[in-house]
């Protein structure tokens, strides 16, 4: 156990620095309700223009509980940034929203509140910040 001390220092380091990020003061990001445009699909609902089409897909996905082409889509979001309302852990998932011809997930994401999803929330910048969206 002649370990034990530098073990110790870097458990110290990691936990001031989790603290640090959890101390930081949240920067708004988390926007109102868009009012509704024209995006539309085929089953006539209409929603937020800001969403690309793929969001549309992902929607259908969520709505059908899958399957979905992520592993990572459906896992807990941890909202580590700061920006959504606070909750408890598990109350936020994450789904990747398709940028057509990027070679990994892209930064497009769409994050869920509750289960069933009470809220929804769009993100392009990955986790950079958020527009809150309503479905029809």
């Amino acid at each position: 156990m002649r370990y034990w001390k530098p073990l110790l220092v870097l458990v110290v380091v990691v936990l001031a620095l989790l603290w640090n990020r959890q101390a930081q003061t949240p920067v708004p990001a988390a926007q109102p309700n868009a009012p509704a445009a024209s995006a539309s699909r085929d089953n006539g609902a209409t929603l937020p223009s800001f969403l690309p089409p793929e969001a549309h897909d992902t929607l259908a996905l969520i709505a059908r509980g899958g399957p979905f082409p992520h592993s990572q889509d459906g896992v807990v979001f941890g909202n580590y940034e700061g920006l959504l309302p606070k909750q408890p852990r598990g109350y936020y998932h994450e789904y990747t929203v398709e940028t057509p011809g990027a070679s990994t997930r892209g930064t497009r994401r769409i994050i869920t509140g509750g289960t069933p999803p009470e809220v929804y929330y769009y993100t392009d910048d990955h986790y950079r910040s958020f527009r809150r969206f309503t479905l029809p």
